[in-house]
Parts: structure tokens; C-alpha cells; sequence
């Protein structure tokens, strides 16, 4: 099982039908052994953190919080596997909200090269 390290890599979404993020959202992690912290910005989204593990080689586990461009603030967690997609790391993500309505869904990431 390849090991992924997410140190300083952005990423921007490919599909998220029941989310926030957009296309016009860009993530930036930042790894340091296990650690994965990192900040979020751009569309519905005004400014956002991050902060989780890697748990397995190809998996990982986030809390995430943001505030919107309206104002409210989200809150979240979320798992996330890890795979190549081509020469890009990609992220397929099953999230929920931990407050709101605490709904949730799944979404697909892409590395930015």
C-alpha cells in the first residue's frame, strides 16, 4: 500500500454535490509525521481550517471548521482515502456537519500541480 505525505500540497474540488466547497475552493495541507493541518478559502467558503491524522497509508482523519461568506460558521469531520489519479494525489472524502442540520456526503478532491 503506497504512502501518501500531503506536506505542502494543494488541492482543489472535483465534486461535491452537497457541500460547500467548490471548485473555486483551493486546500492547502501541510504533514508532519502523522499531523495534517492546513487552511481553506475561495467560493462559498471565506476563510477555513483543518486540522487531523493520518491513520493508514491511504486514509485519513479531519476536523474542519469554517466561517462562510455570509457569515456562519460550519463546523465538521470527515475520513478520506487516498489514491493516484494520473500523475495527482485525489481524495474521495465521506464528511458530515457537527452542527446545523448535520447533514453530510461525500466528495472528491484533486491535487493542483
Amino acid at each position: 500500500m503506497k504512502a501518501y505525505n500531503l506536506n505542502q500540497k494543494r488541492f482543489v474540488t472535483a465534486e461535491n454535490n452537497s457541500g460547500l466547497s467548490s471548485h473555486e475552493t483551493v486546500f492547502e495541507y501541510h504533514q508532519d509525521g502523522d499531523i495534517i493541518t492546513g487552511n481553506y478559502q475561495g467560493g462559498l467558503i471565506k476563510t477555513g481550517q483543518l486540522v487531523g491524522r493520518q491513520i493508514k497509508p491511504d486514509t485519513i482523519k479531519l476536523l474542519y471548521h469554517c466561517i462562510t461568506e455570509t457569515g456562519e460558521l460550519m463546523a465538521g469531520e470527515s475520513t478520506g482515502t487516498l489514491s493516484m489519479k494520473g500523475e495527482r494525489i485525489q481524495i474521495n472524502f465521506d464528511w458530515n456537519w457537527l452542527n446545523g442540520d448535520r447533514s453530510g456526503g461525500k466528495s472528491e478532491y484533486i491535487e493542483l500541480i
